[in-house]
């Protein structure tokens, strides 16, 4: 459902966007870098409640708004007893010095208001406390009551960009395998949630194994493996109606890793035929192309998001590895030159960066390099991580891990593309293959 936005107060000069979080020296503003980075405190009052009913609302997205900025890393919530003064109305203006004295950096004040019709109202204005100075302009949300949850990623979101200069990935979804019972015998279901981990909505019913769930470019679709059949065949669902379709390919052919192009129509996947497996292409209402012909297996294939190009896994040279080749087909060229397997590609959303799969010295990692193979980090080490995700900003990204033995069970996590903030990802059950969607419209 779609979000009304309206616009309520005149803006100030837009801020520049520095090196790191300023205090007195300037304009409140974060740069997000490789480096530690000193989480900026912020202060958020509870929300002011214009109508009687509006108070659980207001509590409600107070909190939520608070729990995606230090989700973050980046920001400190400084705690409501240390508050010089409470706010009893959503004013224009405040009095900037009882919140210097608490050494906020940033003041977020709001308000929530009900209608007759079940609609939510939400309005917020963001400060900045040393430069007693409003940053940006007031903001003004509406839906229906059971949009509050978006309604304070909405405004999460605003006050993430104002301060960081780069968009925000709050307002958006994940789905992924919900996994249940034992290692060797595991319910696999198809289920989506809010990025955080709220609002867990089941796709499939778990009578077959499914796998490798992706996001259609507009977030209304998922392509995904089912082995109901009793061999890997890929099905695109319409996540609104949890209607589906068996995707047209080769007949007689396992098919599986399906990813969209950035067109949000045509399909690349790895199909595997007489023993061998490689990458092809359908676009709507015609047939499959084939656009590797190899004796080495090619699968994993991930689109730039220029749609020009297709980063995949192939083990071509004896061992996995990362290529990249012409959307069309053609020469592959390969970026992956460290020790160890490669895996799993993913081009950012920025198209600056490859996240990958590496497995090396008995322990998988997650990790990033530049599209040349350059600049390789590795973000996490443990028994088993893999499958990474991007956020929709390109800042964050989310991977499976599994621990060890036979009650090993696998959860998500999320990472910063600089390393930091390490966080698991709550889910109801066991958790693996999650892909997010864009931002939500």
């Amino acid at each position: 459902m779609k979000l009304m936005t309206t616009l309520f107060a005149a803006a100030l000069a837009t801020l520049p966007v520095g090196m790191a979080a300023q205090a007195q020296e300037g304009p409140l503003r974060i740069e997000i870098t490789e480096g530690v980075v000193e989480p900026l405190p912020f202060a958020i009052p509870t929300f002011i409640a214009e109508t009687p009913e509006a108070q659980q609302w207001a509590d409600r997205i107070t909190q939520v708004i608070a729990d995606d900025l230090t989700g973050t890393g980046l920001f400190r919530r400084i705690s409501s007893d240390a508050f010089v003064s409470q706010l009893t109305e959503f004013t224009p203006s405040v009095t900037y010095a009882n919140w210097q004295a608490i050494n906020a950096q940033a003041l977020i004040t709001g308000a929530v208001s009900t209608g007759a019709d079940g609609s939510l109202s939400v309005k917020f204005r963001l400060f900045d406390v040393f430069s007693e100075a409003p940053l940006g302009e007031g903001l003004q949300l509406q839906g229906n009551q059971n949009d509050w949850r978006r309604l304070a990623h909405r405004v999460a979101d605003a006050v993430y960009s104002r301060i960081t200069g780069e968009s925000g990935y709050f307002d958006s979804r994940v789905v992924f395998v919900s996994e249940q019972g034992p290692k060797d015998d595991r319910q696999k279901r198809l289920a989506v949630m809010d990025y955080d981990g709220a609002n867990v909505q089941y796709l499939t019913d778990g009578g077959a194994l499914v796998l490798a769930p992706r996001f259609s470019p507009a977030g209304d679709r998922v392509l995904y493996t089912s082995y109901e059949s009793g061999f890997p065949q890929i099905y695109e669902m319409n996540v609104g109606s949890v209607s589906r379709s068996a995707l047209q390919v080769p007949a007689e052919s396992m098919t599986f890793s399906p990813r969209y192009a950035p067109d949000g129509n045509t399909v690349i996947f790895s199909a595997s035929t007489g023993g061998n497996t490689d990458l092809y292409r359908v676009r709507p209402g015609g047939s499959p192309e084939r656009l590797t012909n190899a004796p080495s297996i090619e699968t994993a294939p991930s689109f730039s998001p220029d749609g020009s190009q297709i980063v995949f896994e192939s083990d071509r040279s004896g061992t996995p590895q990362l290529y990249i080749m012409p959307a069309n087909g053609g020469e592959a060229r390969r970026i992956s030159f460290g020790a160890g397997r490669y895996g799993t590609p993913v081009w950012s959303p920025r198209g600056d960066l490859i996240a990958f799969t590496k497995q090396n010295e008995g322990r998988f990692h997650i990790g990033v390099m530049r599209t040349d193979g350059s600049e390789e980090r590795l973000l996490t080490a443990s028994f088993l991580d893999e499958g990474p995700t991007w956020a929709p900003n390109g800042r964050v990204l989310m991977f499976t891990r599994e621990t060890s033995g036979a009650g090993g069970a696998s959860a998500l996590y999320s990472v910063d593309v600089s390393g930091r903030n390490l966080r698991r990802v709550e889910t109801p059950a066991g958790a693996s293959d999650p892909a997010w969607s864009p931002l939500l419209p």
